[in-house]
């Protein structure tokens, strides 16, 4: 099963490209020796960037699985089943 339609691959990868630059920054202030505030504020942003693609990703495995549920489980390499997806949505949690 694919991550996404090419739209919805798009904006997952705008985010993790956002907060892999948010990341590098948080890295060269803390190399830096920055202030504790924004160092904090800027990984949290990267935090939250993350989560949201990652919620975003197991949204559309869900969404593709109400879709063609029969897909759901036919082999590992074709899709993952419920309780995969619940363990991965919880694992974000």
């Amino acid at each position: 099963m694919a991550i996404a339609d090419a739209e919805t691959q798009r904006k997952i990868l705008n985010r993790l490209r956002r907060a892999q630059g948010q990341l590098a920054a948080v890295i060269a202030a803390v190399e830096s020796g920055g202030e504790c505030r924004p160092v904090v504020t800027q990984l949290a942003a990267v935090s939250s960037a993350l989560d949201k693609a990652g919620f975003q990703i197991i949204a559309t495995a869900m969404r593709d699985c109400l879709v063609d549920p029969e897909a759901v489980g036919e082999d590992a390499a074709a899709g993952v089943s419920m309780d995969e997806l619940e363990k991965l949505f919880l694992s974000l949690s």
